[in-house]
């Protein structure tokens, strides 16, 4: 049990890490950003909504207060996640690495939340 609490705050402290220093790239840099963005091939409009929304779901998925919020804060990191990662690879830019290592991050904290905190957050919602 110790092991697993490890490797589930090891994997979400690193997750929320990604997520956090993400968001706050598009709040406090967004010229670079939007040029990411473009780059990409992605709608500008997009940078504020997703900063706030990853800020939201690292509260969602550590204050554990709403298990819906929770799930529904680890599908959207790992859809941004997947998206990141395919775009970077279509225009071969070489920037990959970060949305491969969030896939791995997210993939284990959502496992692990799963094994320690399962049966607790499920007689909560009973």
């Amino acid at each position: 049990m110790k092991k697993n609490k490890l490797i589930y705050w090891i994997a979400t402290g690193l997750m929320s890490a990604i997520f956090l220093f993400s968001a706050s790239m598009y709040l406090l840099n967004y010229e670079r950003v939007s040029g990411f963005f473009v780059n990409l091939g992605f709608p500008t409009w997009l940078i504020y909504p997703l900063a706030i929304l990853k800020f939201l779901g690292i509260v969602a998925i550590l204050s554990k207060k709403s298990t819906f919020l929770k799930e529904l804060a680890y599908a959207g990191f790992l859809f941004d996640a997947i998206l990141a990662l395919v775009a970077h690879l279509m225009v071969s830019d070489g920037e990959q690495m970060g949305a491969l290592l969030a896939i791995i991050f997210i993939t284990f904290s959502w496992i692990y939340d799963r094994k320690i905190f399962g049966q607790y957050h499920q007689m909560l919602n009973t």
